[in-house]
């Protein structure tokens, strides 16, 4: 049996929940804060035990296919950096990057799924229509990385392959912005390798895409991102909101509770939320944010984390960072 490490069960707790006055539970977490040198400059919990920082990892996969010669418009190049909701206009950019190959969605490899976004997931159920490749999250990156691969002549079949060129590149990528090697894959839920970093690594890297100079690749990448937030999650997304509501903030969210923020200052953070449950990860970002300083008219939405009782509020979830 694995042994759970201690960036999960040491973490402090973060946040909490009340219910008609009684603290009902609490979330554990553990966040890094990196400065503009990228040296930690915060932390609470643990900053260098590796975690999988799951699609949180995106925007640096997305350097890696630019690395590798990926040209794509801004709307594209953002959907290839998202976790996106399957709205509308996101499986239109899917076709669009997959067509502009000559491709298909035939040709994807992502488990398919139906649409992250719960409303599109109840039209998509209730017309009766089956999980796709096309509607699952990660169908923008993994259009961007066949694209690559067609670029390269790099070999179609197997590029979810850890040994393939283009999972080599992106470890190689990863460890180069995180400032330290890759810890190690696993398989992500779409079928491709994810690669473990830590906390302090992962707030590293998007520090340094953040304060990226105009005409570097990591500028595209972040250019992209800001520009067009809607396709890096969707328009009812708490990343998006963040991302539409906090000038020059690049962020992605991942699976089991990680999110990644990138500063215009170079500043990053990342944090993790140890039991992996959603609803308290945006309610700790809020209150890192706040804590140093940052402007948004985020924080809001990040904050609405009410708890219901007969359909009526009663409670809510809290940071407390201490």
């Amino acid at each position: 049996m694995e042994t759970p490490p201690a960036v999960l069960t040491e973490a402090p707790v973060l946040a909490y929940v009340t219910r008609g006055g009684f603290v009902e539970s609490v979330h554990r977490a553990s966040v890094a804060v990196t400065a503009p040198d990228g040296s930690l400059a915060q932390v609470w919990g643990d900053a260098v035990t590796p975690i999988l920082p799951r699609s949180s990892n995106k925007p640096l996969q997305g350097l890696a296919m630019l690395r590798a010669g990926l040209r794509l418009p801004p709307r594209e190049l953002a959907l290839a950096c998202a976790s996106h909701s399957a709205q509308p206009f996101h499986l239109d950019g899917v076709r669009t990057i997959l067509a502009a190959g000559g491709l298909s969605e035939a040709d994807l490899q992502n488990t398919p799924d139906l649409p992250y976004d719960e409303d599109e997931r109840t039209a998509w159920i209730a017309a009766h229509r089956a999980p796709r490749s096309l509607s699952q999250n990660c169908s923008g990156k993994h259009a961007a990385m066949l694209r690559t691969c067609l670029l390269q002549g790099w070999d179609l079949a197997t590029y979810r392959d850890p040994d393939h060129p283009l999972q080599q590149l992106m470890e190689e990528t990863l460890g180069d912005v995180a400032g330290e090697p890759v810890s190690g894959m696993a398989v992500d839920g779409c079928g491709a390798p994810v690669m473990g970093l830590s906390l302090g690594g992962l707030a590293r890297a998007f520090g340094h895409l953040a304060a990226a100079a105009p005409g570097s690749l990591e500028h595209e990448i972040v250019t992209a991102m800001r520009t067009h937030p809607e396709y890096v999650g969707g328009t009812r997304r708490d990343v998006t909101a963040l991302m539409a509501g906090t000038e020059g903030l690049i962020a992605k969210d991942g699976a089991e509770a990680v999110y990644a923020v990138g500063l215009s200052d170079g500043r990053g953070i990342a944090l993790k939320v140890a039991d992996g449950g959603q609803r308290a990860r945006p309610v700790i970002l809020a209150a890192v944010l706040k804590r140093l300083g940052v402007p948004s008219t985020a924080y809001e939405r990040l904050e609405a984390a009410p708890v219901y009782g007969h359909g009526a509020p009663v409670g809510a979830v809290v940071a407390d960072l201490g």
